[in-house]
């Protein structure tokens, strides 16, 4: 007998006035049987007229959709749509900023439906009913402020730097109707409408969200406010699965770690061509698959690793990170071309050599192509942020330039989702992974982290590559206590290359400033005085300074002044 399964039905409706912008998005996705994170309904509003207020209320739909399917399956559904929410709140937040007109403030609602249970993730003033029998209830909460007779979202994505998210769980049953619409419809109908609506004929949830909006439409022009639109969607549950179902599933954070493996090993039809790395925490395999023929790196965790290690744990989470981004200059993910039994995740293969052979193998390279990989390092660390991850592992060894100069930067062992992990979480990954003589002081102190320590990873690199030294005599990841960033002094890389601008100098020691808070608040600030043409524009008008510091110069000009004063004198007598 086969065993039953979770199944849903919907419905939608959208009524606006003429010439009304719609602010509103809603969307239902019914994924394949065996989907590890169930069916999702949503809706969003945004919070104002403006013309960017539909595609704000798009981009909360789409993004939650993407990125919460996208999440590793050994997440809860809890973790995998807060974790997806903070980081569209995070996104929403950074846009709105930049702003002058409008946001990207938005309300969202979400309900997931998963075996027998239903659970509601919150924020703004979306709207989210049940109706069960007779029984009709609101789940969502309103988070509402009246400001002159209008009511405005206390509470939305894009609002705040960090967002409070209600979440609540219910059991489902067999022909639980859920509702959602948006606040425009307060004052519109009341729960004994709903209800009549709906079940006038249960059978088409289309029709019924069609009733509802003609139906709330009527009402507000009776009552002389019909500037609103309506948008209605209805899920209902038409079919749960057997209580024995309910048995957890095989995840992908449950399969074994791989052996230890050699030159000509096979793992999941791959072969094992080259031993790229061993480390206490992880093994890095140069592999080729059998049936495509494509090569890839594989990782994988250290066989000495327990189950409970804070770094496995964290090691799940990669391939979600780095499937994240989107950038030549990141190393991107690789999927398998069959069906994994071990735990691992694949990259695409980089055929080129570290930062540090690279330097080692081209001493007299131009400060100009020195230059050049330091934007483009740049360019992949502005990726990582634009996605508010931080890799926190900047440095020449993770750094891969290809055979046709390209960077590509790789390993993301440490890295974070910043404002979502937790900065003490961040710093727990970055010491078990180990601290370098890259590394901002402030790991080393057991302080806050952020893009700006990124920021002074990637300038001390940078300095390193064009010196061959470090800014400071006292390694900063030897620090032991705030007293000795005292010892910090900068060191001007102009001691070791007096071809390099002041502008670049001064650039660098700003972003290798010992305290966080003083570099700069940008990463792209940094990066215009580092573009190799800047160079070549500022050197004319010092050198023509400069020219006036040399002796032989400057006692040419004090004697040509002279010359001039004795015929001046000779000709005023």
């Amino acid at each position: 007998m086969a065993t039953a399964r979770l199944a849903l039905s919907y419905g939608q409706a959208f009524v606006a006035p003429e010439r009304h912008r719609q602010r509103s998005s809603m969307s239902v996705r019914l994924p394949e049987e065996g989907e590890p994170k169930g069916a999702c309904a949503l809706i969003s509003d945004s919070a104002s007229g403006h013309a960017l207020a539909k595609q704000a209320g798009d981009l909360s739909v789409r993004g939650f959709l993407n990125d919460y399917y996208a999440t590793p399956a050994h997440w809860t559904i809890k973790a995998s749509a807060q974790r997806v929410m903070r980081a569209l709140n995070a996104w929403c937040h950074g846009m709105t900023r930049q702003m002058e007109d409008g946001s990207y403030v938005s309300s969202l609602s979400t309900v997931v439906f998963k075996d027998r249970g239903a659970h509601l993730f919150h924020v703004g003033d979306t709207l989210v009913f049940r109706l069960r029998g007779a029984e009709f209830e609101q789940l969502s909460r309103d988070h509402v402020t009246d400001l002159g007779g209008y009511r405005y979202p206390a509470r939305a994505l894009g609002m705040d730097v960090g967002i409070d998210i209600d979440y609540s769980e219910w059991p489902l049953k067999q022909g639980d109707i859920f509702l959602f619409t948006t606040q425009g419809v307060r004052g519109t109908l009341m729960p004994s409408d709903y209800v009549r609506l709906i079940r006038e004929d249960a059978s088409d949830l289309d029709a019924a969200c069609e009733r509802l909006a003609e139906a709330a439409s009527s009402r507000a022009r009776e009552r002389g406010y019909g500037s609103d639109p309506f948008c209605f969607q209805l899920v209902r549950v038409d079919e749960l699965p057997d209580a024995a179902s309910d048995a957890p599933s095989r995840l992908y954070g449950d399969l074994p770690i791989p052996p230890e493996l050699a030159v000509g090993d096979q793992i999941d039809g791959l072969v094992v061509e080259a031993v790229m790395s061993r480390t206490a925490h992880s093994r890095v395999y140069r592999v080729r698959d059998v049936d495509t023929e494509r090569v890839c790196v594989l990782k994988a965790p250290s066989p000495e690793l327990s189950n409970r290690n804070a770094y496995l744990e964290h090691f799940l989470l990669q391939q979600w990170v780095v499937e994240r981004v989107h950038s030549p200059f990141v190393v991107s993910v690789v999927e398998p071309s069959r069906s994994r039994r071990h735990l691992y995740y694949l990259m695409r293969y980089v055929d080129g050599m570290t930062l540090s052979e690279w330097v080692a193998r081209y001493p007299r390279a131009s400060l100009g192509q020195r230059l050049d990989i330091a934007l483009q390092l740049g360019k992949a660390l502005q990726a990582l942020h634009h996605r508010d991850l931080i890799h926190q592992q900047v440095h020449p060894d993770n750094v891969l330039i290809d055979d046709q100069g390209r960077v590509v930067l790789t390993d993301f062992s440490a890295c974070h989702l910043r404002d979502v992990d937790g900065h003490r979480r961040s710093r727990r990954l970055v010491a078990q992974v180990g601290l370098n003589e890259h590394s901002a002081p402030e790991y080393a102190l057991d302080d806050e982290v952020g893009r700006r320590s990124d920021q002074y990873a990637l300038a001390s690199t940078v300095y390193w590559l064009i010196s061959g030294r470090l800014p400071y005599a006292v390694p900063t990841h030897q620090l032991r206590s705030h007293t000795d960033l005292e010892q910090l002094s900068y060191r001007s890389v102009r001691h070791y290359r007096p071809d390099v601008s002041l502008e670049l100098d001064e650039a660098l020691k700003r972003a290798l400033d010992p305290q966080r808070s003083l570099r700069f608040r940008r990463l792209s600030e940094f990066l215009y005085s580092v573009r190799p043409g800047r160079q070549q524009v500022s050197e004319a008008p010092r050198r023509s300074v400069r020219a006036w510091k040399e002796p032989a110069n400057l006692w040419q000009a004090i004697a040509g002044l002279l010359l001039v004063l004795l015929i001046l004198s000779w000709w005023l007598r």
